[in-house]
């Protein structure tokens, strides 16, 4: 090895643009943030609900009882619907669905996104210009709309639970990624050209290489920080698609279909509870996903931790 090639290495190495985030300052701004408490705070109660409210409770969600129209009781802890169905079982379980879609279908996008935008980004040229082409033709489309059009044509095909399920996955999938490569590729271009990624195309490393130890570590903040805020999105469509009855498939409950179903019959008069226990928890989780983003780009922004 030659001298100015170990230099160049140890320079690479040195550089602190190089680093991940600052795991242990993010998590001292969060915890110092109360807007972040709460919200945490309000997500994880949310997730504890609904992995042990079906756990614990004798009546399941697809299986209606003798008891119907009643009031809450301690028998029925949020009563049951003109059907006699459980209200709690069947919250709890909607917001399963909900948690897991959203984060399902996030972890698909990140994928997708993350691995256009630094094509994209990092080689541009004629890869910039085929992928960020086809990413404006996806932006052509408004999201929900095209999403509503796609399982339109989709959900007659796919009435089983595990192929209905799918269905929604994928729909939110296609329209859910290029926000996410076009942000990926911003930044990309502008992490290509810094120091630490210059020595190491100097001493002749991988494109491969480059990508995954110097630019993508860099990437983690704003990945992060949009990742949490599209969550709360993919929650909202996936709600939205089920309201009109597009979405997930019954049995399984979805917020969205329990607030349509006592509106569609009317019955929420003699109990709003029936639409505002649903609507509640959907806007307090969009809520806490979309305030823990911001203050989550308040911690890893390095202005605020200096």
């Amino acid at each position: 090895m030659t001298p100015d090639k170990a230099v160049i290495e140890s320079l690479i190495e040195d550089l602190p643009e190089s680093a991940g985030p600052p795991s242990r300052a993010v998590w001292r701004s969060l915890l110092h943030n109360p807007t972040a408490v709460i919200s945490i705070s309000v997500l994880l109660t949310i997730l504890l609900l609904a992995i042990i409210v079906p756990l614990i409770s004798p009546y399941s969600y697809s299986v209606q009882t003798n008891d119907v129209s009643v009031q809450p009781s301690l028998k029925h802890w949020l009563g049951t619907d003109d059907s006699g169905y459980d209200i709690a079982v069947r919250l709890a379980v909607g917001g399963r669905i909900s948690l897991f879609v959203g984060f399902g279908v996030e972890a698909i996008c990140l994928l997708v996104g993350l691995t256009i935008g630094l094509l994209a980004g990092y080689h541009g040229k004629w890869a910039d210009t085929l992928l960020m082409r086809f990413t404006d033709m996806m932006f052509a489309f408004p999201d929900i709309l095209l999403a509503i059009l796609i399982m339109s044509v989709v959900s007659p095909a796919y009435t089983g639970l595990v192929a209905g399920l799918g269905a929604v996955f994928a729909t939110l999938c296609v329209t859910g990624w290029p926000g996410m490569a076009r942000l990926v590729r911003g930044q990309t271009i502008v992490l290509k050209q810094r120091e630490f990624v210059e020595a190491a195309r100097a001493i002749g490393v991988p494109n491969g290489q480059i990508m995954v130890r110097h630019i993508l570590p860099n990437l983690l903040s704003p990945i992060v920080v949009a990742a949490t805020i599209d969550i709360a999105g993919i929650v909202i469509a996936e709600a939205t698609l089920s309201f009109l009855g597009l979405g997930i498939p019954p049995p399984l409950p979805s917020w969205g279909s329990l607030i349509a179903g006592p509106l569609e019959s009317g019955y929420w008069r003699g109990y709003p509870g029936l639409v505002l226990y649903p609507a509640a928890a959907l806007t307090l989780t969009v809520m806490s996903f979309n305030f823990l983003g911001d203050a989550l780009r308040e911690a890893l922004d390095p202005r605020s931790n200096s």
